[in-house]
């Protein structure tokens, strides 16, 4: 039985026609004339059309049911997403297009089948995917599908700027700055409360105070209020404030002036028995202006019937003459605030105090605890240096070394601090920098808008001091 006899029977079942012995030569007469055949031929054309465009139909449904799941972006920031054909399965279609919001920031490149933008809204974005199959009829036709693409928000609009109360108990202002001389060089500083504060409305919890003194004498201190602590606001506040105070008379002291020639004394080349007598000075002055500012701040906590954990604050100050020899740094140090030193080309980097960080929540340690003065420990809180010249000496908390520097190891490596530097003065992707040029009024307005970086986590108070 050959193919047309198979084919007519098919068509002859389907109209309930039976072909019994009886009709058999009847069929094969029927089946022999040539305009049957025709008809045969092009019954299975047809057919095969209707087939082909089943196909196509099915195919053009699969596609648009298919899950195409492309990246999440984010306003702001950089988007660039490349179709992968072979692994959507589409190496049958012929084209592509999507069309985009113009709102939306992103464009379809067709050539490298690419979509590229910075979004420019947030929220669940419709975008329309045009297809056109290699093997449909019309090669004009365009088949639609819709695919969602989300765009996350920009994380800094979520968070809020609320002021802090004026009227509050120990209020202070929400952000501060300064530029000044320091010695015969340039200090500029900027404190500024973190979004953390800034998002409920709670007041900056960092301090600072700087003063040139008499005698040749001039004094920086930093201070970073404990978050978990109250009132830590007014605890770094008034460690900044007290040093000063202290310092602006004891300078004038004569045991000052005995100072002035052991540092001659030592630049001269007598450093052994001179070093000895210099770390006295240096425990006797620094270490007793230290606890002054412990006391202060413990009688302050028991006039006002408070706590000393409720003013808990690590703190950080240097106090600095220039000599023929060189600058003299006498610092002190409580907590995880850096000092560093950085010589005067930059090509090495000298930390003047050790951070308290520990593995363990609080393992940090503060100006209102009265263990830290034991004798032991208080002597590893105190430095010393001579230095001929210097680029820059920078106290900061840790607001702004947490997400420069990340570790106390980078701390050490002049590269870090090469690059933060770099980054001060504008290598950022912000373009937001400051000219440390001794003419520039600016400066602090600068300073304090370089601040202003966003790194995610890191929403701390931040404050630098540089002396350049």
């Amino acid at each position: 039985m050959d193919q047309a006899d198979n084919y007519l029977q098919r068509i002859f079942q389907q109209a309930a026609v039976n072909i019994d012995s009886r009709k058999a030569s009847l069929f094969q007469d029927f089946k022999k004339q040539l305009h049957i055949l025709a008809d045969i031929e092009q019954i299975k054309n047809i057919q095969s059309g209707i087939m082909k465009k089943w196909q196509l139909h099915e195919r053009v449904a699969d596609i648009k049911a298919q899950s195409f799941s492309f990246p999440n972006g984010s306003v702001g920031k950089e988007y660039l997403h490349q179709l992968d054909i072979e692994k959507l399965q589409l190496q049958d279609v012929l084209e592509i297009s999507i069309v985009l919001a113009p709102e939306s920031g992103l464009q379809y490149d067709p050539e490298n089948k690419q979509i590229t933008g910075i979004p420019e809204i947030s929220g669940d974005l419709q975008l329309q995917f045009n297809f056109i199959l290699k093997d449909q009829p019309d090669a004009a036709q365009q088949h639609h599908k819709t695919i969602l693409l989300i765009i996350n928000p920009d994380p800094k609009t979520l968070w809020k700027d609320i002021p802090s109360e004026a009227g509050a108990r120990f209020s202070k202002v929400d952000n501060a700055d300064a530029a000044d001389a320091f010695l015969d060089k340039r200090i500029v500083v900027s404190s500024k409360r973190g979004r953390s504060h800034a998002n409920v409305g709670s007041a900056r919890d960092d301090d600072f105070a700087f003063h040139n003194c008499d005698n040749g004498w001039s004094i920086i201190a930093v201070s970073d209020g404990a978050g978990s602590a109250e009132f830590s606001r007014e605890g770094s506040k008034l460690a900044c404030s007290s040093i000063i105070s202290y310092f602006e008379s004891r300078v004038k002291d004569p045991d000052f002036r005995v100072f002035d020639d052991l540092v001659q004394q030592f630049s001269q080349g007598d450093e052994a028995e001179v070093g000895t007598l210099i770390n006295h000075f240096v425990y006797r002055e620094i270490g007793n202006a230290a606890l002054r500012t412990h006391k202060l701040i413990e009688s302050f906590a028991i006039d006002q019937e408070l706590t000393m954990k409720q003013l808990h604050a690590t703190f950080i100050f240097c106090l600095v003459k220039k000599y023929d020899a060189g600058y003299a740094i006498l610092s002190f140090s409580v907590g995880d605030c850096p000092i560093a030193l950085l010589n005067k080309d930059v090509s090495e980097v000298k930390m003047l105090n050790q951070l308290d960080v520990g593995e363990y929540a609080g393992g940090t340690r503060f100006i209102t605890m009265p263990e830290i003065f034991e004798s032991s420990s208080l002597s590893q809180r105190l430095s010393f240096k001579l230095i001929d010249d210097f680029s820059y000496l920078m106290l900061m908390t840790d607001g702004i070394y947490d997400p420069k520097f990340i570790t106390e190891a980078n701390l050490e490596r002049i590269e870090k601090w090469n690059g933060f530097i770099a980054d001060l003065k504008g290598k950022n992707e912000y373009g937001r920098g400051v000219d440390f040029d001794y003419g520039n009024s600016n400066i602090k307005g600068q300073l304090s808008q370089w601040m202003d970086f966003w790194e995610s986590g890191n929403h701390d108070d931040r404050t630098l001091a540089i002396i350049y």
